[in-house]
């Protein structure tokens, strides 16, 4: 009986008044605290950074109040100049707010090298195969008077022979001296 009279009583009410006030003028300020960090509807255009140096980069994301990181290197494009942005994350004309991080991806200043794989008494067809599997290009075929029709002997970058192991960059054309099926040994008259 004393816990109800206690609940309905002015002295109670009046706390639990207050109670509420104070609990609204706190979510209010701290609205207003959060309102004013965080920049509330202030947003800026994030610039198109597609095929600009670094400096260049510099220069445009400072004027744009932002900031950006180099996340890596891909593999190279040819359609991008050297060290310059392939990809961005907020992607262009996206509405960021001011000092916002932007994600940066750089074309590398050529294609990576790759090991020329033993294609040396391996037929033609299958060392084609094997230099496509590594990213290097069949260009120019030769033939010489060797037993092995198709078969490879040598194999050539810029007229000079190369041994397997031999590093190029990829999409190299190599080419492939391959056996005719005559025997060397035999001379025909």
């Amino acid at each position: 009986m004393n816990f109800i009279k206690f609940i309905t009583s002015k002295t109670f009410l009046k706390q639990i008044g207050f109670a509420i006030l104070a609990l609204i003028i706190l979510v209010i300020l701290a609205l207003q605290y959060l309102k004013i960090t965080t920049n509330h509807g202030e947003f800026v255009m994030v610039p198109d950074l597609s095929k600009k140096s670094l400096r260049e980069v510099e220069e445009i994301v400072e004027k744009a109040d932002l900031n950006y990181v180099v996340l890596d290197s891909t593999n190279y494009n040819p359609d991008y100049p050297r060290f310059s942005v392939i990809e961005q994350n907020p992607k262009a004309n996206k509405e960021v707010k001011k000092g916002r991080k932007i994600y940066l991806t750089i074309n590398p200043s050529g294609y990576r090298k790759v090991s020329v794989p033993n294609v040396i008494q391996v037929t033609k067809r299958n060392a084609e195969s094997m230099l496509k599997a590594v990213g290097l290009n069949v260009g120019k075929v030769s033939y010489i008077n060797e037993i092995g029709k198709d078969m490879v002997y040598y194999v050539r970058y810029e007229g000079e022979n190369i041994l397997p192991g031999h590093q190029l960059p990829k999409t190299t054309e190599v080419e492939l001296v391959c056996g005719n099926g005559n025997d060397a040994a035999v001379v025909v008259e």
